[in-house]
């Protein structure tokens, strides 16, 4: 996913640099200040979130978002009417993501479920406009709720002790998580973003005796990272 976005960023900047270049000769004029020529820095992250996202439902009301003020700006839609309707119509597309996404990565969910249903005991951390470190050295980790208000949890595992397959919740509102996880584990995210963001950016190094860690993430206009 990582080498589509970054195909479709080449392309976007080629496009530019041609587009330049030939203003640049006199050989056409183009103009890229086009009434609503500011929606692009919507529509063009947006657009591409869709093929390099694992979790689409952000950039697609982005992009929604941002195709309706360009229509807006070219005079083909009513601003006022819009502005009424805009909140309706993600609080529908919301909506709907909540009542469908269970069908969505239906093994991990199966995953999740059953760890989460085997009766663990496991922590529940908050970071309301605040911070926390976490780290946990020589220690068996069984898994732990983070949950990031308006503040930032860092969470250190590279020197934990992971003896089963785990489940990390972590919920992002306004905030930011860091997950740092040993390199010998496996890594299984379920996320829902919404105008945010859920990263993995792991490198494992798989054995036959690998553990999982599952991460269910919810990221609302915060951001969750998997190093």
């Amino acid at each position: 996913m990582n080498k589509i976005g970054n195909i479709l960023w080449g392309i976007v900047f080629i496009v530019l640099g041609v587009i330049l270049g030939i203003n640049a000769l006199g050989i056409a004029h183009i103009n890229i200040f086009f009434d609503g020529w500011w929606t692009l820095f919507i529509i063009v992250p947006s657009f591409i979130g869709i093929f390099k996202d694992s979790e689409k439902i952000g950039s697609i009301i982005a992009l929604v978002i941002g195709i309706t003020f360009l229509l807006c700006c070219q005079g083909l839609l009513d601003f006022e009417i819009i502005w009424r309707l805009l909140l309706p119509a993600i609080l529908v597309i919301v909506g709907v993501w909540f009542i469908f996404r269970e069908t969505i990565n239906g093994k991990v969910n199966k995953e999740i479920k059953k760890i989460s249903e085997d009766g663990k005991e496991i922590n529940e951390y908050w970071a309301t406009f605040s911070g926390q470190d976490l780290k946990f050295e020589s220690e068996e980790f069984k898994g732990a709720n983070l949950n990031a208000i308006f503040g930032t949890i860092k969470c250190d595992l590279v020197k934990a002790q992971i003896n089963s397959d785990i489940v990390i919740n972590a919920e992002s509102i306004f905030g930011g998580i860091d997950i740092y996880v040993p390199s010998d584990v496996k890594i299984k995210v379920k996320s829902t973003p919404i105008f945010g963001g859920v990263s993995n950016k792991t490198t494992q190094i798989i054995t036959e005796n690998s553990h999982t860690i599952y991460v269910n993430a919810i990221s609302i206009f915060g951001g969750i990272d998997i190093k």
